[in-house]
């Protein structure tokens, strides 16, 4: 195992200020509990995280010292009601910081899952948090990375796993994980300006066009081909009368 190195992970051109963890419940609740006495721009791993989570509290499960287990605390200056185009952006990073490491393909499973061929390889969760100097976001970040056993209910798989077998060696975690800080930085730029060509490129990295979903939205369960992402990057679905829908939120989005 190689660990996760912070003085590696530093970058006096990045806005980081990275702290690596050996054991935490939770990185993203460890950020939302010391919100108050932390400088925006703080991220936190973590080798081995025994209370992860994901949407709707699943959990996430990883071995010690294989995986990226992260969150980092942002104050975005756009107004809130931009905020969620953040989960979009890393989204995008990740796949570019994948791209650019490995000879890999990922796929964004809107609204908040990463694939690699059809099998989940990272999720990301974002979460709001009051703090003096106003609002704040937590998004949390985990990668399978080296983890090569999964349950086999799972529908999971790891970068390592994903490679051609003659490449089954252990992935230095240090420079995927500066390369994927610096990608966030980067495409955290387009909140406000260049979403739209931000949407561009999330479109041609989607999992789910053209592909046949149900999905649990708020309205209820609905059913449909996935047409194209919006301006917002939210789903238009459409519906089998033939009419159109656009979801804006929906959870256990799964193919058919």
């Amino acid at each position: 195992m190689i660990p996760l190195d912070a003085s590696a992970l530093q970058d006096d051109a990045l806005p980081w200020h990275i702290t690596v963890l050996d054991e935490v419940g939770s990185t993203s609740d460890w950020l939302k509990q010391n919100a108050a006495s932390l400088p925006v721009g703080t991220v936190v791993f973590t080798e081995s995280q025994t209370a992860g989570r994901g949407r709707r509290e699943n959990r996430w499960l990883a071995p010690r010292g294989k995986d990226l287990m992260f969150s980092l605390l942002l104050q975005p200056a756009a107004s809130m009601e931009k905020w969620p185009r953040i989960t979009t952006l890393a989204a995008l990073a990740i796949c570019k910081a994948i791209e650019a490491e490995l000879p890999l393909q990922p796929r964004i499973k809107w609204p908040n899952d990463i694939y690699l061929s059809d099998l989940k390889v990272s999720g990301l969760l974002a979460e709001t948090v009051s703090a003096p100097g106003g609002m704040r976001l937590v998004l949390g970040i985990g990668l399978n990375v080296n983890t090569l056993d999964f349950p086999p209910d799972l529908s999971a798989a790891s970068l390592l796993k994903q490679l051609p077998p003659a490449s089954l060696h252990e992935i230095d975690r240090n420079p995927l994980a500066s390369r994927l800080l610096a990608a966030l930085h980067t495409e955290f730029q387009r909140l406000d300006d260049d979403f739209s060509a931000a949407i561009a490129e999330v479109r041609e990295r989607s999992w789910l066009i053209g592909r046949q979903i149900r999905a649990r939205a708020p309205q209820g369960e609905v059913f449909g081909r996935v047409l194209d992402l919006n301006e917002e990057g939210h789903l238009i679905l459409q519906f089998p009368d033939g009419s159109s829908h656009t979801l804006t939120s929906a959870d256990e989005v799964r193919r058919v």
